[in-house]
């Protein structure tokens, strides 16, 4: 058996001092976590964060840079996810939009409301990377390519 992670994306829209955030149904749980989603065939990191945000939340969005990389093993499942997150500020929003299966809705979260709600998130990386991008950690477009 070939052991390879899921590839994985996620981007960090902050406006208003508020956070874009999905509220999902996943492993028969209902959590949120940032617009997130698979890298599909033919398509590069940056195509996949724009795809998956528009997709699950109806917005539009421009990628203005990088917070991280990380990898992440699930205990519910055991799969590696190697995940690149993105930072994009929102274009437009299409409230007609269908969103993509499993999604409740799309929310705009405050970081005390994020905390408020830890034990809803997720995964631990969703908290994690949030607090890395408000520490200021940033790296520009060119580092995923």
């Amino acid at each position: 058996m070939t052991w390879a992670p899921h590839v994985t994306v996620a981007t960090i829209i902050e406006r208003d001092n508020r956070f874009l955030m999905v509220y999902e149904e996943a492993d028969g749980k209902k959590v949120y976590n940032q617009p997130a989603g698979h890298l599909d065939p033919n398509e590069t990191l940056a195509e996949a964060a724009i795809r998956e945000t528009l997709e699950e939340t109806g917005w539009t969005v421009e990628l203005t840079g990088v917070v991280g990389v990380n990898l992440y093993t699930a205990p519910s499942n055991g799969i590696t996810y190697f995940r690149t997150t993105f930072i994009a500020h929102s274009i437009s929003h299409d409230q007609t939009r269908s969103l993509d299966t499993g999604i409740i809705e799309a929310v705009w979260l405050s970081y005390d409301e994020i905390l408020a709600i830890k034990d809803q998130l997720r995964s631990p990386m969703t908290l994690q990377i949030i607090e890395e991008y408000r520490s200021g950690r940033r790296f520009p477009l060119s580092v995923v390519g």
